[in-house]
């Protein structure tokens, strides 16, 4: 869509609207309608009105009742131009009205924003011209009112189109009358229109910002002629981020912010990294070299890292972090809200006034990537908002050699998701830095006021290609002729300031000097970084108790039995008068039943259990997922319901007076962005159970990205620990390709290097001492468990009570019924569900000689154990690994190399699968159930 098909589109709007001239007679009493009774009017003409008026401003009185003074006034010609009061001054009067709001409107589409020039602005926009109002230059002295502009509240036309023009026409076009707040509207209006376009800085602040603008491009130079042709995705071009992220840091400061974390891609990354964070030049210069490793593992390329410093501001120290990221580019975006939200937690910052998210996007990665849209759905929901997001977008206006406006996006600008959350979107011409800067301090000011997400978009160029040793000009010739004959922004502000009186040539000269003398020395060019020595931050979370740990350290995980009675008897407790469903109260009543010992622990039973020691023992717990609360296959109840009015009573939140706190979300049917988020909270609460749950476990394929780029790969690249927990429903039921497998091939093929725990729990008791082992044992990595399905109400996967208050998580689990080792000639090994099918069948078949080991944890993979429980078979010589899934998919490749080792070379491992296929699972239930009774049966088929 065009710009000017916008335009139209909007304007027709106007044309078959109530606003016809030819309704003016009808506007008029239905305005005095209004203002004697506003509820005598619908909604929408209260809301509109509402728009047309002041805000403060005294009630209007009423027209009819001075339309004889208008008249009087007129004819003594005390009024320029048309006489006010006269009927053709009423309808003219409308129809400035009607001006006014086309420009709030319509005006970004007039705005001068391109600083390339290559995209007209709608210079002859009809919508924004007299004539298109029934106005004329005639009319330009004659006095209206201004309704609800801010200014004068009478002025001339001629004034009123200098307001207009100044305000929503040069090199700032603000887009927000779609948000529904006409609060928050009037509240942009109130700061937009009366600086007209001229943010009036001091002289010293526009030296300032030159000396920003000087920084950024300095380095970006010395870069380039320092380590020709290396790639490091420069600036150039959109220089004046640096000046407004200073601006962003100096003001929040003010405004009490305490921590930011940022995100972005690698565009102007470095940059960032050293005149914003305060990173060392020589550090970088290291980096470039191939030298000054970082941390023992495997690293990743300087455009990616991450960095946090503390930054001393107007306002005090500020904690500045800037997430790592991978180039799969908006990803990161997530990652930084939970991040947020953590620290949010941690500082009790319910209000968003001391924790920051700042994301910076590129223009065709914002209007491409679907995770944009997941983040900004998310925004305001309750588990998951962090008060607002700053939102900047580098707009190169291309993208790699993508054209972002014919091909890359089907609007007419890339920020327009973010209308979908009512954000207001400041476009900003990037080589007007002022004006760059103005649009700041709207954005964090309206963030911090109404704590929503708001977004500049800096609109600039690529001085450059995609990388510096990319030719541009092969695919956008016209765009990069245009960019070799242009000044920078630098060059063209220093000018300004020049024209302007504020300093002489000799001047910024010597601002480029002083910056070359310190890139030289390899000095810091940020002037407000906080000395390590000197770091004021109190709320730091202490990651060195996990810091090289083993997975093998011993743990305990056992909970009293008068302890858990105890927390039971307050989980079963109901407010009064409220009244479960049916189905739930039976599962209360049955896990009554089970805290006394006089039923067997079911898998809900047990889960609970671990976040009820946890919180109790100074765990915070916060599980997502789609419809967690309740649990898709009607087993946790976590949250419950009171059928009389609907409210929720959360037992694990009303446990003991100075419990931690427990929080379970019903997520947005979301799993990338979800999970990105639960990474990102993590990565900053290594002390809190951080769990996210697949609602079936081959729903993390949508998230695919955040499993390869951040939870398997962030410490060997980046030392990033991370505790969270992926809850991932597997076994093979029948319910087709989607519904069965959760993928363990994946996670075991992308385990090394001890990054990830694989986990396989087969009874209630298994998960209970999984989860609080992972809390208690100070060793924090992902933890995957692929999770039941049927097995939650299996009549044989029960645990007894006594294994909460006595056992242990095993990672191995020996044969259990009492067969006598030295008869057994069979091992099969498994793993999940398929064990009490091999289990069941065998005991109906009565094959004393076959013992069936199951494999809970295989990675790390749990030689030790295994060792010595096949150690008490010395008669085994047939050895089997029996798996659900397809040859080619579950652990069969992945874990066959290390029980080989273990059984040496004279004893063979042979595996039972179903055969190799392309999809998880078949679809039709009957071939299902064929195919299982076949696999079991050739598993224990005997010779």
């Amino acid at each position: 869509m065009t710009k000017a098909t916008q335009a139209r589109d909007m304007q027709a709007q106007w044309n078959t609207s109530h606003l016809d001239a030819g309704n003016a007679a009808y506007l008029d009493q239905l305005y005095e309608t209004y203002l004697e009774d506003p509820l005598q009017v619908s909604q929408a003409w209260r809301s509109y009105f509402e728009d047309m008026t002041r805000a403060g401003r005294e009630p209007q009185i009423i027209h009819s009742r001075v339309r004889e003074e208008f008249r009087q006034m007129a004819e003594a010609g005390t009024q320029r131009g048309l006489p006010m009061g006269s009927l053709e001054h009423e309808r003219k009067q409308v129809r400035v009205l009607q001006y006014i709001n086309a420009h709030r409107f319509l005006g970004h589409l007039q705005a001068d924003l391109d600083p390339l020039g290559l995209h007209e602005a709608a210079s002859t926009l009809p919508e924004l011209t007299l004539e298109h109002h029934e106005l004329s230059e005639g009319d330009l002295d004659t006095v209206f009112n201004t309704g609800s502009l801010f200014g004068p509240s009478e002025a001339s036309l001629r004034e009123i189109t200098r307001i207009l023009k100044g305000t929503y026409c040069k090199t700032l076009g603000a887009e927000y009358m779609h948000i529904t707040e006409t609060t928050e509207k009037r509240w942009l209006q109130e700061r937009l229109e009366p600086m007209r376009g001229e943010p009036g800085f001091t002289a010293d602040r526009k030296r300032y910002i030159l000396d920003r603008l000087t920084a950024a491009e300095g380095l970006e130079r010395y870069l380039h002629n320092r380590y020709v042709g290396q790639k490091r995705f420069s600036l150039e071009g959109g220089e004046s981020l640096i000046p407004m992220l200073d601006e962003l840091i100096r003001r929040a400061g003010e405004q009490g912010v305490r921590e930011m974390v940022m995100g972005m891609a690698h565009r102007g990354r470095l940059n960032v990294l050293v005149n914003i964070l305060g990173k060392s030049p020589a550090e970088l210069f290291q980096e470039f070299e191939g030298k000054g490793r970082r941390h023992p593992g495997t690293g990743d390329v300087k455009y990616h890292m991450g960095f946090s410093s503390d930054i001393q501001t107007p306002g005090g120290p500020m904690r500045l972090a800037l997430a790592f990221n991978p180039s799969h580019l908006e990803i990161v975006g997530p990652v930084v809200e939970g991040s947020v939200r953590a620290r949010q937690t941690r500082r009790d910052d319910r209000d968003g006034d001391e924790v920051l998210p700042v994301v910076i996007h590129g223009d065709a990665a914002f209007a491409g990537q679907g995770v944009v849209m997941e983040t900004l759905n998310m925004s305001q929901t309750r588990g998951f908002s962090t008060k607002g997001t700053v939102h900047i977008v580098i707009n190169n206006q291309i993208g790699f050699t993508t054209s972002t406006l014919k091909d890359a996006r089907s609007t007419p600008y890339c920020t327009d998701v973010a209308k979908m959350v009512n954000a207001p979107i400041l476009h900003v011409n990037g080589d007007d830095p002022e004006m760059v800067l103005f649009a700041t301090r709207i954005a964090l000011d309206y963030r911090m006021t109404f704590k929503q997400d708001v977004v500049i978009d800096l609109i600039c160029y690529r001085r450059h290609g995609h990388n510096e040793a990319d030719e541009p000009s092969a695919t956008q010739p016209v765009m990069y002729q245009r960019i070799k004959s242009m000044p920078t922004t630098r060059a063209r502000y220093a000018e300004r300031l020049e024209q302007q009186g504020i300093l002489d040539g000799e001047e910024a000269q010597a601002m480029e000097a002083a910056c070359r003398a310190r890139l030289d020395a390899g000095a810091s060019l940020m002037p407000f970084v906080i000395d390590k020595s000197e770091a004021f931050y109190d709320k730091a979370v202490d990651w060195k108790p996990f810091i090289d740990r083993d997975w093998r350290e011993p743990t305990e995980t056992r909970v009293g039995l008068d302890t858990l009675r105890g927390l039971w008897r307050r989980m079963v407790e109901l407010p009064e008068g409220f009244e479960l469903h049916p189905r739930v109260a039976k599962i209360m009543d049955d896990r009554r039943k089970m805290a006394a010992g006089s039923l067997p622990l079911d898998w809900g039973f047990a889960e609970i259990s671990a976040y009820a020691s946890l919180v109790t023992e100074g765990y915070p717990v916060r599980l997502t997922g789609q419809d967690s609360g309740r649990g898709t296959f009607f087993h946790r109840h976590a949250v419950l319901f009171n059928q009389r009015d609907g409210n929720r009573w959360i037992p694990l939140r009303n446990l003991a007076e100075h419990q931690e706190e427990f929080l379970v979300i019903d997520s947005l049917l979301s799993e990338e962005a979800v999970l990105a988020f639960e990474f990102g909270y993590a990565t900053a609460a290594p002390n809190t159970l951080t769990l996210w749950e697949a609602q079936f476990g081959d729903f993390a394929n949508g998230a695919q990205v955040v499993i390869d780029q951040f939870i398997s790969s962030g410490e060997q690249k980046w030392a990033r620990l991370c505790g969270l927990v992926m809850l991932l429903p597997h076994g093979y039921e029948g319910q087709g390709p989607e519904h069965s497998s959760a993928r363990l091939e994946r996670y075991l093929q992308l385990c090394a290097q001890h990054n990830m725990q694989v986990c396989v729990p087969s009874t209630p008791a298994q998960i209970f001492h999984l989860l609080r082992r992972q809390m208690i044992r100070p060793y924090r990595k992902p933890l995957i468990v692929m999770t039941p399905k049927s097995l939650l109400r299996h009549k044989l996967a029960v645990s007894p009570l006594e294994s909460l208050t006595e056992g242990h998580f095993q990672n191995v689990i020996d044969e259990i019924d009492p067969l006598a080792p030295q008869e057994v000639t069979r091992i099969v090994l498994c793993a999940g569900k398929v064990y009490y099918d091999l289990l069941e069948r065998r005991r109906a078949e009565e094959k004393h000689g076959i013992a069936i080991l199951r494999l809970e944890q295989l990675y790390p993979f749990p030689e030790e154990e295994l060792s010595r429980i096949l150690a008490q078979y010395p008669n085994a010589t047939e050895f089997y690994w029996v798996q659900e899934e397809p040859l080619n998919q579950g652990a069969w490749y992945s874990s066959q190399h290390h029980i080989r080792a273990l059984l040496g070379e004279d004893r063979y491992l042979q595996h039972v699968t179903r055969p190799a296929s392309a999809s998880p699972s078949v679809g039709h239930l009957d071939v299902h159930v064929k195919q299982q009774d076949a696999l079991i049966e050739r598993a224990l088929r005997q010779n």
